[in-house]
């Protein structure tokens, strides 16, 4: 059975990300037990298999490179859309797409 190849070598690609934004969510920025974050994705397949994975990075305000970091295969980064969906729903809003 051939192989299919996601990409010909060591790759990364920033898909989208989301700069905390205090005007966007003031209850969050005047709350100084609540952490400012933002967060981004790409996708990436420089890892010892090749296999390409979805990179979340979730970092705090003022600590960039401190952040967490994940590296989803495709099943988790659909189980983490599915969850996402999930909790709009529970909220009254539209998932979208």
């Amino acid at each position: 059975m051939p192989v299919t190849v996601w990409s010909d070598g060591a790759m990364r690609r920033s898909i989208d990300d989301q700069p905390f934004d205090p005007a966007a969510d003031p209850v969050v920025a005047d709350d100084p037990d609540l952490q400012q974050t933002s967060w981004a994705v790409a996708v990436a397949d420089d890892y010892d298999d090749a296999e390409p994975r979805v990179v979340l990075t979730v970092e705090e305000l003022g600590l960039p490179g401190a952040g967490l970091i994940t590296h989803l295969h495709p099943d988790g980064a659909r189980r983490l859309r599915v969850a996402l969906r999930d909790a709009l729903r529970e909220i009254g809003e539209d998932p979208g797409a």
